[in-house]
């Protein structure tokens, strides 16, 4: 039997007319979409006539929810935005608002956090000489320290030396050198770590380290597991005997656990030398790799007592998954170098109700007398921040922002310039660093006080991430973040009205869009 008689014995008689109508596939798809017609017809009619109840409801309904959040301690812009959403979307907007508010799935991380910010609140106690050096300052050091007390244990100290990094390149160095050093412990937490030159170089030297008894731990955001690491990575690095661990993993299932990011910068010497500032662990951190032109990013190393105060940062964050925290190594202080000025590190929680990390911006702002420099990669602001902003530059303090030239992200440059024109009519100076992206985290103000961390100006920063920092005061450093700040000015392009009208059509259009969910961003 040959080819041609198999088809036609397998082919089923064709229907002619009629027949061939009623049984094709096109007959029975209208026929399923007449009775979906029908369906929706006789629900629709149904329903009609409890239209004007459901509608009713709907009104009602929307102002109260409108009611619960203006009278909320919640943000007045995270308010409008939420306000927005539920006016258009009453139902799934108000069902939206119930799961970020009961925030399923980080309860017991919040109590947890809780526990071990209780339990280390008086691990380093404040030295009162310190504070009675800082008594009834101008600028306010000893009320600061006050106000972060409040969400944990941020000692003041003198005896701390700081050197300051204006590029990636020149703390990457710098880390390798200390890190051969290392004799008892090695603690990194880091927001990004990425294989590659920079961190291979680093791995090395931990390797060696921990074969040596060194106690080696590295912690890593969740986020790594999705684009640079893989879930098995804690796995692989225990074989070669260094302890490791993600922050907030992710699972396949829904959380608002994952809202809140572990965004910290933080290396730990032996409790003698300490690390913070904007740099990850990967290669563009170092311009070893080009991602958005040259890459401008700072940190600072402390030698000295206010080490102490990173090591407990650390721990407290470690210790969220361990069974029995252990803060011993926090309690060791750490040995003194004669410097001047005065040092402290601070971290900021996103589980509590102390917005820490804006709180100290603001007061570099209100209390500045000259100028107040600030570079950041981000300026996603909410009310308090962006009036902040303007009230010191009308008051007649020289206010300057240096932002990126090429950014990361379209819709936070995007977010950044629907700000400009406000800024920019209070007196706020605005420049983009056109060699690249800015990544740098600095604020630095009347050559006497200065913060250099991980804090950007935007809301995942200020109300979503775990963040540190390190403020200055009168510390001799500061001469050089400002004098940084000055030379990458000197690489800027100052935003003008007429660069803000030459803007790209984009730009000018999605800014104000996105400005309605920016506290979602």
């Amino acid at each position: 039997m040959d080819s041609n008689e198999t088809v036609v014995m397998l082919a089923k008689p064709r229907k002619k007319g009629l027949l061939r109508l009623v049984f094709s596939r096109f007959f029975v798809i209208v026929l399923l979409i007449i009775l979906q017609l029908l369906v929706f017809a006789t629900v629709y009619l149904w329903l009609q006539q409890y239209m004007p109840h459901y509608l009713t409801f709907q009104i009602v309904f929307t102002i109260l929810m409108i009611l619960y959040l203006f009278n909320s301690g919640m943000d007045s812009s995270a308010k409008l935005t939420w306000m927005m959403l539920i006016a258009v979307f009453p139902f799934v907007g108000a069902a939206f608002l119930l799961f970020t508010q009961m925030n399923f799935g980080h309860r017991a991380i919040r109590k947890r956090e809780a526990e071990l910010i209780d339990q280390t609140r008086d691990t380093i106690p404040q030295d009162e000489g310190v504070r009675m050096a800082l008594h009834g300052d101008i600028y306010g050091t000893d009320d600061l320290q006050t106000y972060l007390s409040r969400s944990g244990c941020f000692p003041v100290y003198a005896n701390t030396e700081v050197r300051y990094f204006p590029l990636g390149e020149a703390k990457f160095a710098a880390m390798l050198e200390e890190l051969e050093k290392a004799e008892q412990f090695i603690f990194f937490e880091y927001f990004i770590i990425e294989e590659g030159y920079m961190w291979g170089r680093i791995l090395e030297i931990l390797k060696r380290k921990a074969a040596a008894g060194v106690d080696v731990r590295v912690m890593y955001d969740g986020m790594c597991e999705i684009s640079n690491l893989p879930a098995d990575y804690p796995k692989r690095l225990a074989k070669v005997g260094i302890q490791a661990k993600a922050f907030a993993p992710v699972r396949p299932f829904l959380s608002t656990h994952y809202n809140y990011r572990d965004h910290r910068k933080i290396l730990v010497i032996d409790g003698k030398v300490a690390f913070n500032g904007g740099v990850n662990l990967a290669d563009e951190y170092i311009n070893k790799k080009e991602r958005f032109g040259h890459w401008k990013d700072t940190a600072v190393m402390l030698r000295g007592s206010a080490v102490q105060s990173f090591t407990l940062l650390f721990l407290q964050m470690w210790n969220l998954t361990e069974r029995e925290a252990d803060f011993s190594l926090a309690e060791l202080p750490a040995p003194a170098v004669e410097a001047p000025g005065f040092v402290m590190p601070y971290g900021d929680c996103p589980l509590d109700n102390d917005k820490v990390g804006e709180s100290v911006y603001i007061d570099m702002l209100y209390r500045a007398n000259t100028y107040v420099h600030i570079m950041t990669p981000y300026l996603i602001l909410d009310d308090e921040l962006l009036t902040a902003l303007k009230y010191a530059a009308q008051r007649g303090t020289d206010v300057k922002l240096i932002l990126p030239g090429i950014p990361d992200k379209s819709t936070a440059f995007a977010l950044a310039k629907s700000h400009y024109r406000a800024l920019t009519e209070a007196g706020v100076q605005i420049y983009e660093y056109t060699p690249g992206f800015v990544h740098a985290k600095v604020c630095v103000s009347d050559d006497v006080r200065a913060v250099v961390g991980t804090i950007n100006l935007d809301y995942r920063s200020l109300y979503h991430h775990f963040e540190c920092a390190t403020y200055l005061y009168r510390t001799p450093c500061i001469s050089e973040i400002a004098a940084d700040f000055d030379a990458t000015l000197e690489q800027c392009r100052k935003v003008t009205p007429e660069t803000m009208k030459n803007e790209k059509l984009s730009y000018k259009v999605m800014g104000p869009i996105l400005k309605l969910v920016a506290p979602l961003m």
